[in-house]
C-alpha cells in the first residue's frame, strides 16, 4: 500500500442548513450525485467558463470539505464568502496541512476514494494530515500520468483551461444536467457542440522527457506543452486536431528534440480524430 504526503493541499469546510445547495448552484460538481466515501473533482470557473480554482469535494457528515492548493485557498475563501451574503452557511479553513494519499488494492478505509483514480481502475484514498512514518513512499506524480489525473500549477495554468480541457467532463467533475452555476452557459455549448479541441494527454518517449513547459510541435507546429513529468513519461494539454492530422499524415512528434508518442487516457473513450491542424485556437 503505497502513499505520498502532499504538503501544499489545504481545506475549506463549508457547512450549515444550505452548504449544499449553496455549492450546488456555484460550482461544477453534481453534489446530491456525491455519495459518503467518495470525493469528486470540481472547479469554480469565471464566467467565462475557464478554471478559476481547482480542488477535489467531499462530504464531512452534513458538511462538505474542498481540497485545495495552498496557492488558492484564501482566494477560494474570500470568493466562496463573497457569494455567502445571508445564506445560513459557515465557510472556514481547516487546521490541516497537507494530504496523504494512499492507493492500491488496500488502501486505507479511514478517507473518501478519489473518482479520477477510480475511473483509471486505481482505488486511491486521500485523507488530511500527514503520511505516518512507517508507510512506503511512492511516486504520486508517476500515478497521476498514469491516470490521465491533472492538477492546476503542474499542468495548466488557472483561469487559462476550461473543464474540458482536463477531462472533467468525463471524471464525474462536471455537469450537465444540474441548474446554473457560474460559468456554465459555455461549457455546456461545448459539450453540445463538441467543440473541446484541447484535452489532456499522456506523453512518453524512450528516454527521459524534458523538463515541465517544453514545447511538442509537429511539423515545426506547437500542439501543447508538456505538463507533469516523471522519468520518460508526462501529461500535457494538446491539440487533438492538430495530432490527428500530424498521426494521418505520418509526422512526428517532438518535445524538446526527443520523439514522443502521445495517446488519451483509455478510460476516457476519447480518440484522435484526423482533423485540420489549422483549425482556429
Amino acid at each position: 500500500m503505497p502513499a505520498a504526503y502532499l504538503p501544499e493541499r489545504r481545506f475549506v469546510r463549508v457547512s450549515g442548513p444550505d452548504a449544499e445547495p449553496f455549492l450546488q448552484n456555484l460550482i461544477t460538481t453534481d453534489l446530491p450525485a456525491l455519495a459518503a466515501g467518495e470525493a469528486r473533482p470540481g472547479a469554480l470557473l469565471t464566467p467565462q467558463g475557464k478554471i478559476l480554482f481547482d480542488f477535489t469535494v467531499w462530504r464531512d457528515g452534513d458538511a462538505l470539505v474542498l481540497e485545495t492548493d495552498v496557492s488558492q485557498q484564501d482566494a477560494l475563501l474570500r470568493r466562496l464568502t463573497m457569494y455567502k451574503l445571508r445564506a445560513p452557511v459557515e465557510i472556514a479553513l481547516l487546521q490541516d496541512e497537507g494530504t496523504t494519499v494512499t492507493w492500491g488494492e488496500h488502501a486505507d478505509e479511514a478517507g473518501p476514494a478519489d473518482l479520477r483514480f477510480t475511473k483509471a481502475g486505481i482505488r486511491l484514498v486521500r485523507r488530511p494530515g500527514p503520511i505516518s512514518v512507517e508507510t512506503p513512499v511512492g511516486d504520486y506524480d508517476a500515478l497521476r500520468i498514469e491516470a490521465g489525473v491533472a492538477v492546476s500549477g503542474a499542468d495548466f495554468a488557472l483561469q487559462d483551461a476550461f473543464p474540458h480541457d482536463v477531462l472533467m467532463d468525463l471524471n464525474c467533475g462536471l455537469s450537465f444536467r444540474k441548474g446554473c452555476y457560474v460559468g456554465q452557459e459555455v461549457v455546456s455549448r461545448m459539450q453540445h457542440r463538441g467543440t473541446a479541441r484541447r484535452r489532456l494527454a499522456i506523453i512518453r518517449s524512450d528516454s527521459d522527457l524534458p523538463a515541465t513547459g517544453t514545447p511538442i510541435t509537429a511539423g515545426g507546429k506547437p500542439v501543447g506543452a508538456l505538463g507533469t513529468v516523471s522519468g520518460n513519461a508526462a501529461l500535457a494539454i494538446v491539440r487533438i486536431d492538430r495530432i490527428g492530422a500530424a498521426l494521418a499524415a505520418g509526422v512526428p512528434l517532438i518535445a524538446g528534440d526527443l520523439p514522443v508518442t502521445a495517446s488519451l487516457p483509455d478510460w476516457s473513450g476519447l480518440a484522435f480524430p484526423a482533423g485540420d491542424d489549422e483549425a482556429d485556437a
